[in-house]
């Protein structure tokens, strides 16, 4: 007796191979059998004629760390299919974080993750998963976050991490590693991550690889001079060269400015291969988001949110941020939309130059006023481009770069504020849907194998990623032909068609494109 039994649909296994027409029964949370069950009897029946049935997808790169704390359904992520999420990126996350040091980096990260409540234990990787497991309807991963585990050796400040401090540092690490986690997360962009030089993350992934972890990193921008060859790609390079450890870059694609230029982007990477044990992933938009903080400058966070409040009443000290702002054409635009403001909600979806206007102010200015009036929670992304042809080549190049086999997607979602950017409700329906149909570079097998099976083995996800006897019943059962995002810039909280099935553990998660309200997701590996 089977507890779910799944009739009649194409099995999409996740290794790549062609799907083939059979029924998939499940006891507890694995898959028991896989083969002609049409005999068998079941608790549960499925009809998956005409549909997919496939491996739940994993998305390697999300910032869903507190939302999930907030709202455990998580139906945003879920019912695009996802039944497992990768933490921690960017380093911008909570573990490892003594109560004080929590509370604190908390509210920094509020703009980018929301605000998780205060009281949590994040002290461990341990006590992190503990907070998440069978709390929430999807799995979690989790990486050691490099931005907590910071604050934890040097506190929220730009001081070297060497001697006692990095001693400590390595200890975080290793425990972390021990306990669970994949690796360690850094965002060389964002605070207090770009204090960092370039001998630190050596040494700190030199402890990742003693237990064949992985480096997730988003590249720096920010303190350039503190990078081997400049930060970027060169220095995550050398990372991996000198410490050993697996090396995976975040969001790695072409954007409008480079759009058509897969080659070009790829060389670096391909030139190393010999060198570096490297994958990357992306997501299928032209643009992406962020939080307001990230765009002062570096000295401009010392001290944490208190400290930077301070800053921002003084005048002497504003001035001299709002002129870093209003003279960055990297990290701030002028052409984007203000997403996430909890405190003035009524302003979320407008553009800076709108609001400058309206108050008659330069958009840095306006930019202060908006994180004062915001406790400093404020988050935005970039307007997508007028030119079609730009975003359809964009779009094109994602499509070209996935067929890669050391590829995998991340949506590198923010799912806060009342106007998100639409990758939180849409990444995985719009490759394998929109995508995967208008650019028929890949055939179903192949896409759904990165998102799903690479992911899997990159990150040491044991029995995952794949529809076999004996792994764990994370499954989603799609139509191929109708399976498509409807989430847009415009109008981003709307969910995807043609997933009518999502179980997780074993559990239904999603019937006929409905959340459940089960909550069977754990804490992985």
């Amino acid at each position: 007796m089977f507890d779910v039994l799944i009739t009649g649909g194409t099995i999409v296994d996740g290794t790549g191979k062609p799907g083939y027409r059979a029924d998939l029964g499940i006891v507890g949370e694995k898959i028991d059998a896989i083969g002609d069950l049409s005999q068998a009897q079941a608790r549960r029946y499925i009809d998956a004629t005409g549909h997919v049935v496939s491996p739940g997808f994993i998305d390697a790169h999300v910032h869903s760390d507190a939302v999930l704390l907030i709202d455990g359904q998580h139906p945003q992520g879920l019912r695009q299919g996802i039944t497992t999420e990768i933490l921690g990126q960017d380093g911008l996350s909570y573990v490892p974080s003594s109560p004080e040091n929590y509370r604190m980096y908390n509210h920094y990260l509020s703009g980018i993750l929301g605000r998780a409540p205060d009281d949590l234990d994040m002290s461990s990787v341990t006590a992190f998963k503990a907070n998440y497991h069978h709390k929430t309807a999807i799995n979690i991963v989790t990486n050691v976050a490099h931005g907590a585990l910071r604050v934890e050796a040097c506190g929220m400040y730009d001081v070297p991490m060497v001697g006692d401090r990095l001693d400590h540092a390595k200890r975080l690490v290793r425990e972390g590693m021990e306990q669970g986690a994949v690796g360690l997360a850094t965002g060389m962009s964002y605070h207090p991550q770009a204090w960092s030089d370039t001998e630190e993350l050596i040494e700190l992934c030199k402890v990742v690889a003693e237990f064949d972890g992985v480096y997730t990193t988003h590249l720096r921008d920010v303190n350039p001079d503190r990078g081997f060859g400049g930060g970027g790609v060169p220095e995550a390079l050398e990372i991996g060269r000198r410490s050993g450890v697996k090396v995976h870059f975040s969001h790695t694609r072409t954007a409008v400015n480079t759009a058509g230029q897969v080659a070009e982007l790829m060389e670096q990477f391909d030139e190393a291969k010999d060198e570096v044990d490297l994958t990357l992933e992306l997501y299928p938009y032209p643009t992406g988001s962020s939080f307001m903080l990230s765009s002062m400058p570096s000295q401009a966070h010392n001290g944490g949110p208190a400290e930077i409040i301070e800053r921002l009443q003084d005048a002497d000290e504003r001035a001299v941020i709002v002129a870093h702002i209003e003279a960055s054409g990297k990290r701030v635009v002028r052409e984007f939309v203000y997403s996430h403001m909890p405190l003035t909600p009524e302003l979320e979806g407008l553009t800076v130059p709108t609001l400058s206007e309206r108050r008659g102010k330069s958009f840095g200015e306006v930019t202060i006023d908006l994180l004062l009036e915001n406790d400093l929670e404020v988050g935005f992304w970039g307007v997508p481009p007028g030119d079609i042809n730009d975003w359809k080549q964009v779009s094109r190049d994602a499509v070209e770069l996935l067929s890669r086999t050391d590829y995998m997607v991340g949506s590198d979602s923010i799912h806060v504020g009342g106007h998100p950017h639409p990758r939180a409700w849409g990444t995985f329906p719009r490759f394998l849907g929109r995508l995967r149909r208008q650019f028929p570079i890949m055939s179903l097998e192949s896409m759904v194998q990165r998102m799903t099976d690479n992911a899997a083995r990159r990150f040491g996800l044991t029995g995952r990623g794949r529809l076999e006897k004996d792994y764990f019943a994370d499954i989603v059962v799609f139509d191929a032909d109708r399976i498509i995002d409807t989430a847009t810039y415009d109008d981003p909280r709307q969910y995807p068609i043609g997933i009518p099935f999502v179980i997780v553990n074993g559990q239904v998660a999603v019937d006929q494109e409905r959340c459940t309200g089960v909550m069977a997701g754990q804490a992985i590996p």
